[in-house]
């Protein structure tokens, strides 16, 4: 499944997920250094979703905050 994600990195509110109509928003703690946010919300999504880390992969939007996620059934 692909899910269109909005994040919003160094948010005071937490690792929190919101849908809304285009897919999801991510507030996530992590600062977008060093690839901390996505790893950050690999992280969130596998636990949200009940998957592996790895069944999790950012397939576009690396350095931006609108991401094209891949999550895959296991």
């Amino acid at each position: 499944m692909k899910i269109s994600v909005f994040v919003k990195p160094n948010s005071k509110k937490g690792d929190l997920i919101q849908a809304t109509d285009d897919g999801i928003t991510v507030f996530l703690r992590a600062k977008a250094v060093d690839n901390a946010a996505n790893n950050s919300l690999v992280a969130l999504l596998a636990k949200n979703y009940n998957v592996p880390k790895t069944c999790i992969r950012i397939i576009s939007g690396h350095n931006s905050r609108h991401k094209i996620v891949e999550i895959l059934t296991v």
